[in-house]
């Protein structure tokens, strides 16, 4: 067993991080106690660590603790990526204070842009979620990680990239996954085993460079290649003009009796660079 104190600059409002996870039927997440087990893969091996909120907005504190001493400093690496500590979020709210999402930064004041925790897990989850309504696509994806996946101290990991290539289209239309989209599912695992798709050299290129690759594999779209980047990776200048959520939150916050135009958009994210990827969560966060 080993526990870590770590302070980070704020503002960072982990509260708001927890009520979000919560939302998610597979997270164990404890709001009272302010504490979320997450689970990290590291070499091909599983832990579960707990991280629980000390601290406040200003002064962000965390206590973390993990029951695996083994590759201790790797855990911890992978956890304050995931939450995202090692971006300062004060330079952000400055930058938006001068610009027309002003209000919406100050209502959702520290608000980090937090990670899906394993890369390849949210490019599965990505698939899965494709034009479903939120709840059932929390339904869906709780059964296929409930059905596949690995439960370590009651937390769960998404199956790897061997056990999903070898599922059946049969086995995932039971759980009411269309052929389809079993069959997207179960491709982005033979990638991985073939060598066509390498997650971890991902994470080493540029935006660009990942859309061309990852636009070959069958069930990828821009709006995934796009929702991988921002979930996935963490990318800060990323601004999805294809997504619904976002084109309505504009419409709201320019009282707009339409939605906007590519145009418009395109010009109304200039006043953003190079932080496009908070404005995108920000302006999601404006209409929840």
């Amino acid at each position: 067993m080993w526990q870590e104190i770590i302070t980070i600059e704020g503002p960072y409002d982990f509260d708001r991080v927890i009520e979000r996870h919560a939302l998610d039927p597979l997270n164990v997440v404890d709001l009272q106690h302010r504490t979320i087990k997450i689970p990290i893969v590291i070499n091909h091996s599983r832990y579960v660590v707990e991280v629980t909120g000390i601290g406040t907005v200003e002064k962000p504190a965390f206590k973390v603790s993990g029951r695996n001493e083994k590759h201790k400093a790797d855990q911890l690496k992978r956890i304050s990526e995931i939450l995202q500590w090692q971006i300062p979020l004060k330079p952000i709210h400055q930058h938006f204070q001068k610009t027309d999402l002003s209000g919406i930064f100050q209502e959702h004041y520290g608000t980090p842009l937090v990670l899906d925790f394993d890369p390849f897990s949210c490019l599965m989850k990505c698939i899965i979620h494709q034009q479903l309504n939120m709840a059932f696509a929390h339904t869906l994806t709780e059964r296929f990680v409930k059905t596949f996946g690995t439960n370590i101290d009651d937390v769960w990991f998404y199956p790897n990239a061997e056990t999903l290539a070898n599922v059946t289209v049969e086995e995932l239309r039971e759980l009411q996954f269309s052929t389809r989209k079993a069959e997207y599912i179960i491709g982005l695992g033979k990638a991985v085993i073939d060598g066509t798709l390498n997650i971890e050299i991902l994470a080493r290129q540029t935006d660009d460079e990942i859309y061309r690759q990852l636009i070959k594999l069958r069930g990828i779209g821009p709006w995934t290649v796009q929702n991988f980047l921002l979930f996935g990776l963490g990318r800060a200048n990323l601004f999805p003009t294809t997504d619904i959520g976002i084109q309505n939150a504009l419409k709201k916050l320019y009282n707009l009796d339409r939605k906007p135009t590519v145009d418009e958009m395109e010009r109304y994210k200039q006043m953003w660079e190079p932080y496009l990827s908070y404005a995108a969560l920000y302006l999601w966060r404006s209409i929840e």
